[in-house]
């Protein structure tokens, strides 16, 4: 990669290779629910109290949703689990068919797995230097876990050349991101990307922020680019991600939301209920299951948008089968998933292929 793609790397040559080396010399490994079964602990855990009892009973309401032949599951991402060792998780809820459309925060869908589809990785901190020393090596930070800044741009002008690509018209995020899993098809270096395995199996991934990260800056150069050489650009259609959301609630009925962190995803993913009542389907049902991993709390008025009792009051959830779970997901995540992936209930579940609504 050339420093003038995004004109971001200064100058490579002052970079101490070397000391870079030491510092992403260890991968994170992403953890592979298919190789355990948690189905002894997360019973054992029921049995229990505080948080482990709050998973036994979110992982049971799960494994309802999974079980359920009318409901729909969508899977809601924010935060940086992905990039701190669920990548693969995800991955396989897709291939498993245990996810039926997801919302995620663009960092999930493209610094992280995306980047790793071209080939890149995150790395462990094993130590964590001055901020500054970070920043002269071009190492990006995310608490424990390093990110190689010039790969990370390798990433941006990937999405610019896609871009590139595309007639130049609106786009809504999901229709942008199954021109990236096409393009992982064709191009990518991990068989197990979330992007390139949504596109084969047609689940639809939803970023309503999508500019908010790595893309960011390579939507921002392809339309730049364009404007220098007096032609059109494709844009961003955060309304039609809404619409197309709704849609797939209104065709879905029953709905059940695993909701990995809040923010803009988590009421995104809500929304679609009072949405549908707006455009005149008044039977449209709210989310029958509702479970939330999140370290947030009531303290600053939001809870990560709300919790799921509060969002009863606005007509997007049901208070009788949903579950809170405060808990740092990476560290109960992968118990739950193993759980539902190892009792099986998606073997039997019809694939929704919501994403051909929009063909």
């Amino acid at each position: 990669m050339t420093t003038d793609m995004l004109n971001k790397v200064q100058d490579q040559a002052q970079i101490n290779d070397t000391r870079k080396a030491e510092l992403l010399s260890s991968q994170v490994e992403h953890i592979d629910i298919t190789s355990f079964d948690a189905r002894p602990i997360v019973e054992a855990m029921g049995k229990m109290s505080f948080t482990s009892r709050d998973l036994a009973r979110a992982t049971d309401l799960y494994n309802q949703m999974l079980a359920d032949p009318k409901c729909s599951v969508i899977l809601v991402i924010a935060g940086s689990t992905s990039a701190g060792g669920c990548m693969d998780l995800y991955a396989e809820m897709v291939r498993s068919n245990m996810v039926d459309a997801i919302v995620a925060t663009g960092a999930a869908i493209v610094d992280m797995d995306f980047f790793e589809g071209l080939g890149h990785k995150h790395y462990q901190a094993l130590e964590i230097p001055d901020d500054d020393t970070l920043r002269s090596l071009y190492i990006d930070r995310i608490y424990d876990t390093y990110i190689d800044e010039i790969a990370l741009q390798d990433c941006d002008f990937t999405i610019g050349q896609i871009a590139d690509s595309l007639e130049p018209k609106p786009y809504s995020s999901r229709a942008f991101i199954k021109e990236m899993g096409k393009w992982l098809v064709a191009n990518g270096k991990k068989d197990n990307s979330l992007v390139k395995l949504a596109y084969e199996h047609d689940v639809p991934i939803f970023c309503p922020a999508f500019t908010d990260s790595s893309a960011g800056f390579g939507l921002v150069k392809h339309q730049v680019d364009a404007m220098k050489r007096g032609g059109h650009y494709m844009t961003m259609d955060s309304i039609a991600d809404f619409r197309e959301l709704t849609d797939i609630k209104i065709k879905a009925g029953t709905t059940g939301l695993l909701m990995i962190g809040g923010g803009v995803p988590k009421n995104f993913a809500q929304d679609t209920v009072v949405c549908a009542e707006i455009l005149g389907h008044e039977d449209v049902e709210v989310h029958k299951y509702a479970v939330q991993i999140t370290v947030a709390d009531v303290r600053d008025g939001a809870c990560s948008s709300s919790t799921l009792q509060e969002a009863a009051s606005w007509g997007k959830v049901s208070t009788a089968l949903e579950q809170m779970v405060y808990a740092e997901a990476t560290s109960v995540l992968p118990l739950l998933a193993s759980d539902a992936y190892h009792r099986g209930h998606w073997k039997t579940r019809t694939r929704r292929a919501f994403a051909k609504l929009f063909d």
